[in-house]
């Protein structure tokens, strides 16, 4: 039996592992899980763990965009001693293309952009707006932005967003949708701050996959090591090869509710629900009408997804290298929501693909596609019903058997990448010497 171990190496297991010397257990072949960088050459399909030596491959990665905002400042002291970091001004903005109209973000904040009688007929119905308390999402973009607004856009968006969860899941993360009428009347007229958790943030000059690698090496790390099962009982890991391992503790970040399923146990409340996403990453060539936004939101598309991020806007490391300094060429990532688990057949992905990259030129964002990759992220978006306390029970339950649960998807909750570091490294150190 083992005294303990760290279950999964995304960047919290990483942290974790470092912080306790206890030995982590990643299913894949590489480090990182949803924030890991990998490489596709144009034209082709295989992907690389790390970049060619000719330098010639789109970078993307696993998860989409991720961007490291926020965070402790120790963190990101210890993020810039681990790998160079780039600082980055956020650009992002909302895309209603039926119109062909782009609005800066937060919306809410630039109602100019909407043309003035939209805008008055908001503003009007935000000043007359009075604090209720909201059950759901769904009642609280209403009465946070009104009426005009929710239907223009949060409704459409969060319809997508959350693939129609938003109408019984409780608020939450309302900073994403920072509001204020203030900021909402000078923006209606002028221009307004910048506001939001990620006005600024930073990325690693070499790639996630650089951090995630260097954080590795400060760990012992087994790989391709999948759990199938959790005999609670016993205090014993089952792997998918086979083999097990007890324990007397565990940390795990794998997600909430897989790791209650995996324990065979439960709680005496339905389940909080998740939404799946499907990340499309695409390289291509540049179209004349490609924005330089970082990410742009969408409330109605014809393919169905709600957010389109530029990889190479952040910056050109991301584009094959005889492209980088022409910038020709252009490194996407388009998202799509599914209620959670529901996975589409791969017939319907290879349909999805061909429309988001027709829908892409369309638009003028792409003129051609050289690469089409998809990844599914089962557990991509935590929420909780109204009044649930099925998160707080399962956490408890877990930790009855030794189960100490860490990082977004094991504390089911939202949080950038520094946030989950710290919480490795906090959880870490208090089994240090157990």
């Amino acid at each position: 039996m083992c005294r303990g171990f760290v279950l999964g190496g995304g960047v919290t297991g990483l942290s974790a592992g470092a912080a306790s010397g206890l030995p982590v257990f990643e299913a894949e072949e590489v480090p990182g899980g949803i924030c890991s960088s990998y490489y596709v050459r144009p034209g082709e399909t295989t992907r690389l763990h790390v970049s060619p030596r000719d330098g010639e491959a789109y970078r993307f990665e696993m998860g989409g965009g991720h961007w490291i905002f926020g965070g402790d400042p120790a963190v990101l002291q210890y993020l810039r001693q681990t790998a160079p970091m780039g600082t980055y001004a956020r650009r992002s903005g909302v895309w209603f293309a039926d119109e062909k109209l782009y609005v800066p973000y937060p919306l809410q904040n630039h109602l100019r952009y909407l043309g003035a009688d939209l805008a008055a007929k908001a503003l009007e119905e935000m000043s007359n707006l009075t604090d209720r308390r909201a059950a759901t999402m769904e009642e609280w973009l209403q009465g946070s932005f009104g009426q005009t607004l929710c239907e223009k856009f949060f409704v459409p968006f969060h319809e997508l967003y959350t693939a129609g969860l938003y109408k019984s899941i409780a608020p939450q993360d309302a900073y994403k949708s920072p509001g204020g009428l203030g900021l909402a009347i000078r923006g209606a007229f002028s221009s307004a701050p910048a506001v939001g958790y990620n006005i600024k943030f930073l990325y690693p000059q070499e790639g996630l996959d650089a951090l995630t690698r260097r954080m590795a090496e400060r760990c012992t790390i087994k790989y391709g090591c999948e759990v199938v099962a959790i005999d609670v009982r016993a205090k014993a890991v089952h792997f998918k090869d086979g083999s097990e391992l007890g324990y007397e503790n565990l940390l795990c970040t794998l997600p909430l509710n897989k790791t209650l399923q995996m324990a065979g146990l439960s709680v005496d409340e339905p389940n909080a629900p998740y939404t799946s996403v499907l990340v499309l990453n695409i390289g291509g060539i540049r179209g004349s009408e490609c924005p330089d936004d970082h990410w742009l939101y969408h409330p109605r598309t014809r393919a169905g997804f709600h957010r389109v991020g530029f990889y190479s806007n952040v910056d050109r490391s991301f584009l094959p290298r005889s492209s980088q300094e022409r910038g020709d060429r252009v490194s996407i990532y388009v998202e799509k929501a599914f209620p959670g688990g529901c996975r589409p057949e791969e017939a319907e992905i290879q349909r999805y693909g061909q429309a988001v990259v027709e829908e892409l030129r369309a638009w003028g964002f792409i003129e051609s596609a050289e690469v089409v990759d998809p990844t599914w992220i089962d557990v991509a978006y935590t929420w909780s019903y109204p009044n649930s306390n099925w998160k707080q029970k399962a956490l408890r339950l877990l930790e009855d058997h030794g189960i100490f649960m860490i990082g977004r998807y094991g504390r089911w909750t939202f949080q950038g990448i520094a946030d989950s570091i710290r919480d490795g490294f906090y959880a870490g150190a208090s089994f240090r010497n157990s």
